[in-house]
């Protein structure tokens, strides 16, 4: 798997088509979720690739809300990108919208990940330290458990990619707890650089 565009025109077409500043955040955390899961799983030689999917995952959503995951090869084609790496991002919309399956480890993650990156944001913002730094486990969980909170981010795709990835549930929320934390400032510092 390989990317067939760098990180700097990834970022470039991300805000071409990206000009609200929480689709860019996202876009920013869900890469970097992605480039430490990469890393601790064994994956770090395709750190790039799984770090810009992450980048681009949304790269249709803000522009073309009806068209997700189908506007975005046509996006990705005309910017070089391979059709790994378009493959790979339409299928995090796997069974919302568009029926490609994740295969590969990765596209497991991204699937699960994107979800729960929006879950575990919402909750952030909730606490007074406006952080996940001091986020524990059994406080996300119980935001998970109330359908109310944050209720645009599906639980059911969440357990789903838990379960392609055949982890537990509190595994797969501490790894991307874990992962947020160690990244939430470079994050929050290059997002308002952006902005």
């Amino acid at each position: 798997m390989e990317s067939k565009i760098g990180r700097e025109q990834a970022l470039a077409l991300l805000k071409e088509y990206n000009k609200e500043p929480f689709h860019i955040l996202h876009a920013l955390t869900v890469e970097a979720v992605m480039r430490s899961f990469a890393k601790n799983l064994g994956y770090a030689e395709e750190e790039e690739y799984w770090g810009i999917t992450g980048l681009l995952h949304d790269i249709d959503f803000e522009m073309y809300p009806s068209e997700h995951c189908k506007k975005a090869p046509e996006l990705l084609k005309k910017a070089g990108a391979g059709e790994d790496m378009i493959y790979s991002i339409c299928s995090h919309g796997y069974g919302l919208c568009c029926d490609i399956e994740p295969k590969h480890q990765m596209e497991k993650v991204l699937f699960a990940a994107d979800e729960l990156t929006g879950l575990i944001g919402a909750a952030a913002r909730m606490r007074p330290s406006k952080s996940v730094r001091d986020m524990e486990l059994s406080s996300l969980k119980k935001k998970f458990k109330d359908k109310k909170f944050a209720a645009g981010c599906s639980r059911d795709i969440i357990k789903k990619g838990a379960e392609m990835l055949g982890w537990d549930l509190d595994k797969l929320m501490q790894d991307t707890l874990d992962a947020m934390r160690g990244s939430e400032q470079s994050v929050n510092e290059e997002a308002a650089s952006l902005n």
